[in-house]
């Protein structure tokens, strides 16, 4: 490669590299804020109460995030009430099922 093809390559390679930056228009990514994260603590103890009122505050928070549709929460909601329910009626085994059910049908776990 002769020395003018060369010279000719580098300022190709640094026009190209030029047009690459991004414009003044377009913001910054750290001007981008995001949505602030407020922990809440997660229901404590066993059975199927509370087993049940986590999964309710991760749904609402997922929601409150935009992790989870608002429509599809109010959906899973409408499930675990249901399991609620049959908690409050002495119910836990079918309770348990009710919750594991709709924790599988939306994809928690």
């Amino acid at each position: 490669m002769s020395r003018v093809s060369l010279a000719i390559a580098v300022l190709l390679s640094a026009a190209l590299l030029g047009a690459c930056k991004p414009t003044a228009s377009a913001p910054p990514a750290a001007a981008v804020a995001a949505a602030p994260v407020v922990a809440t603590p997660l229901p404590q103890g066993t059975g199927c109460g509370p087993s049940i009122a986590r999964t309710q505050a991760v749904v609402d928070s997922d929601v409150a995030t935009g992790n989870l549709n608002p429509p599809v929460g109010e959906r899973f909601s409408a499930d675990l009430r249901h399991a609620a329910d049959a908690c409050a009626g002495g119910r836990e085994r079918e309770a348990l099922g009710l919750l594991g059910a709709a924790k599988a049908r939306y994809g928690y776990r």
